[in-house]
């Protein structure tokens, strides 16, 4: 009990301001039996400062209340829009279709003579939802691969490839799905990608990806004839 007593006299010790050369310090009221060494000093010295920095960390960590009401983004400011690489009047200048068969609104990317990617909003204010189908409006799978095929249009009516207005025409379709229905709110994301072109007979091949989000919902094969002036 008394070296009890007297460990916890000298660990008081080192919190004191007035402590000063600990290391040196005489101890004679010490047992003999009791030994502090250099090694134990640096120890109680050690705990007493984790002690501190633990007490500091616990006050840092206590919650803000200017913090607790937190601050979300709306909605509506979340997403961006897609942008806009042709309008509907550049499309218009290119496509010869006209409503109520003009299926792109937008395209969103061009790579010259390789690959176009545009956009189809479906709404229930398109003209074919009264009659497919009434209860339940998806857009017809037909209509789908016209859209693409027109996305496919923009890529072969451009002079890198040598297509023209007058004279084209959708000649085939080869290994179509569909994934998924199409309903109205729906925006089509449409990409054609020329794998193949042979001038000499004005035959291209273009492979075709339709999705709505991240979910592939059309695909296959197109095939396109061209012709000059």
């Amino acid at each position: 009990m008394a070296s009890t007593a007297l460990l916890q006299s000298f660990f008081s010790t080192l919190n004191s301001p007035s402590h000063k050369g600990l290391e040196s310090a005489s101890l004679p009221c010490l047992p003999k039996s009791i030994s502090l060494n250099q090694q134990s000093i640096g120890f109680a010295r050690s705990q007493l400062q984790f002690k501190k920095n633990q007490k500091t960390h616990i006050t840092n960590c206590a919650p803000n209340e200017s913090h607790d009401a937190k601050t979300e983004t709306p909605i509506e400011l979340r997403f961006p829009a897609f942008p806009t690489v042709m309008d509907i009047n550049q499309i218009r200048e290119i496509l010869p279709h006209r409503f109520p068969f003009l299926l792109v609104d937008r395209v969103i990317e061009y790579n010259p003579g390789v690959s176009a990617v545009a956009i189809k909003n479906v709404t229930i204010n398109d003209n074919f939802f009264p009659g497919h189908f009434p209860e339940r409006p998806i857009m017809p799978g037909v209509l789908m691969v016209e859209a693409m095929a027109q996305v496919g249009g923009l890529v072969m009516l451009q002079p890198e490839v040598g297509g023209s207005r007058e004279n084209f025409f959708f000649a085939g379709i080869d290994k179509v799905r569909f994934r998924k229905p199409v309903i109205a709110g729906d925006t089509l994301v449409m990409r054609m990608t020329l794998i193949k072109l042979q001038k000499r007979f004005g035959i291209a091949k273009m492979e075709g990806k339709a999705y709505v989000g991240c979910d592939l919902v059309c695909e296959g094969e197109f095939l396109m004839a061209t012709g000059s002036e």
